[in-house]
């Protein structure tokens, strides 16, 4: 019997907890469902601390209540505002030529780790970029070939000790003793992309609401990984101070906007003041207010990548996730124009749940069912969480 499994994913303005388990043909099954919207967090710190404890139980509780279950082990998606990526090269002799095992995979990966007992930072997550047997010809999985040798670029997620001591006290008070650490860009760039698409690198924009994320992969690893503090709510406050109105007014006009109408000087967005009224702003004064974070955006995103050391082909696509941009209309189109890029939109690709802002969530639970208890399958859990 299929067994279920529990995830909390850190969103940049809502807290989810899922529950689920695998269906037919490697799909994903949802037995339960707990959100919280919070304060979020940006340049390394939550907004708002005090208030993590009560959303943090309220979004487990209404998950558990959903799924009539009681949340046995809890795996935890640290941000990639909490993270940071490394990779480093490696090789390792195994002597006379023989079949590679999980066991040296996880020795080669080991020869890499210096974060043992680091003061800042703890190893969560550690993914070979690609490796090389004695022809040094690249490839993603090479257990089971056989080799005099191994070697390759591994990517190590460090994921910050300040966080982990905060979730860490958080979890004692919820009463919840069993649980794990995970990237959630990484659950994510493995979901969303399949291993021919990464194979070819992956550049992945997640713009959440107040963050936006920047990732490069190749193979099975982050090779660079970037920071934002911006996102859509961003643009809903440019509209609140602009047209001096609420922020939820500001996000209500905000998803009135559709950046491709050539709008004139006498259209008008309209959205509800209360239940029986309604105010309506300039469609044009809108329209270049949310162009404007828009190209905020994507100027920040194209500095990012131009510092990124490693090379990745120019005619790949760049892909926008999250739900800070993929619901404006017209963004996508604004986004490519101002990146010099083609950018589509990806999301999971699941019925009733292909919306770009689960795409972590979704593959955050992806991951923590592909994995087993240690006793089960030791060398692919050890690699994964660099134990």
């Amino acid at each position: 019997m299929a067994q279920d499994v529990s995830i909390l994913d850190f969103g940049s303005g809502k807290i989810t907890v899922l529950i689920g388990r695998r269906g037919v043909n490697n799909t994903l099954c949802i037995s339960g469902m707990g959100e919280c919207d919070y304060a979020g967090f940006m340049d390394g710190e939550f907004l708002e601390p005090d208030q993590l404890l009560y959303v943090i139980g309220h979004a487990v509780a209404n998950a558990e209540t959903n799924s009539r279950t009681k949340i046995k082990h809890l795996y935890i998606g640290v941000p990639g505002e909490f993270t940071t990526a490394e990779c480093r090269e490696g090789n390792l002799s195994i002597g006379k030529k023989r079949k590679i095992t999980d066991d040296d995979i996880d020795a080669l990966h080991g020869m890499g780790n210096r974060y043992k007992n680091h003061p800042d930072y703890s190893l969560i997550n550690s993914q070979g970029v690609y490796y090389t047997l004695d022809d040094d010809k690249r490839l993603i999985q090479p257990v089971g070939l056989s080799s005099g040798k191994i070697g390759g670029l591994i990517s190590y997620i460090l994921a910050e000790n300040g966080f982990i001591k905060f979730v860490d006290g958080i979890m004692k008070s919820l009463g919840i003793e069993s649980y794990d650490y995970i990237s959630s860009l990484l659950a994510q760039t493995l979901f969303l992309f399949d291993d021919k698409v990464r194979d070819r690198f992956v550049v992945m924009i997640d713009c959440g609401y107040i963050t936006t994320n920047v990732v490069v992969a190749r193979g099975d690893g982050i090779l660079a990984q970037y920071n934002i503090p911006l996102g859509g709510g961003h643009i809903s406050g440019y509209l609140a101070t602009f047209f001096k109105i609420s922020f939820s007014q500001g996000e209500a006009l905000k998803r009135k906007v559709v950046l491709s109408l050539n709008v004139g000087e006498e259209d008008r967005y309209q959205i509800s003041a209360n239940r029986s009224d309604t105010v309506d702003f300039s469609a044009q004064e809108a329209n270049e207010i949310v162009a404007y974070g828009v190209k905020k955006i994507a100027d920040t995103v194209a500095k990012c990548l131009k510092e990124c050391p490693y090379d990745y082909p120019d005619y790949i696509p760049y892909h926008l996730t999250g739900g800070g941009l993929s619901y404006i209309k017209g963004a996508r189109e604004l986004f490519s124009k101002h990146l010099i890029k083609p950018v589509e939109i990806v999301a999971p690709s699941i019925p009733q749940f292909n919306r770009p802002h689960l795409s972590a969530s979704l593959g955050m639970l992806d991951m923590a069912l592909s994995l087993q208890p240690p006793e089960e399958k030791k060398g692919f859990w050890a690699r994964l969480f660099g134990r």
